[in-house]
């Protein structure tokens, strides 16, 4: 029997070569693993939305109306809701104030449809108090203008801020 070569080359040593040109992962392949910590810090965050509030038209007769604020804070977090007293000339959060022109027209923001429970800025005394869900909450607001207010004709205005403290 004969021993063939290749090119002169011993048979041991072109196997050698050849095992060595196979690439990575053909062979006899292992594996290592490990872990890998992965982490994010929720932040307690609140936005907050509001629809207008309009009353339509005022004669003489107490006009109520409602609008809804839309609080959407992350889950578990504790916020109150507050409006102030508005831009009106003398306003409180009693007594908030539209104005057209010189004239005001004097009207209430409450948390109750009773419009017993004035809406203010507050916290703790007259502000709604919640936990956000991780979604969108609403909260009325119940609006009224008293009776028997002798005013000019006209559109009546007034800008609230509502902010909401978490």
């Amino acid at each position: 029997m004969s021993t063939e070569r290749s090119r002169g080359f011993p048979a041991a040593l072109v196997i050698g070569l050849c095992a060595a040109l196979v690439p990575p992962g053909e062979a006899d392949a292992g594996n290592t693993s490990t872990t890998m910590a992965v982490s994010a810090t929720v932040l307690s965050y609140c936005s907050v939305s509001t629809l207008p509030l309009a009353f339509g038209n005022y004669s003489g007769s107490a006009v109520s109306a409602s609008t809804t604020v839309t609080v959407t804070c992350t889950l578990g977090t504790a916020f109150n809701l507050g409006i102030d007293a508005g831009l009106g000339s003398g306003a409180t959060v009693a007594a908030r104030k539209m104005t057209y022109g010189a004239n005001t027209l004097t009207y209430g923001l409450y948390s109750n449809a009773g419009a017993t429970t004035v809406l203010g800025s507050t916290i703790g005394t007259n502000t709604v108090a919640d936990t956000g869900t991780g979604t969108a909450q609403t909260v009325t607001v119940y609006g009224q203008i008293p009776a028997g207010q002798a005013v000019a004709p006209g559109t009546y205005s007034d800008t609230v801020t509502v902010t909401i403290t978490y």
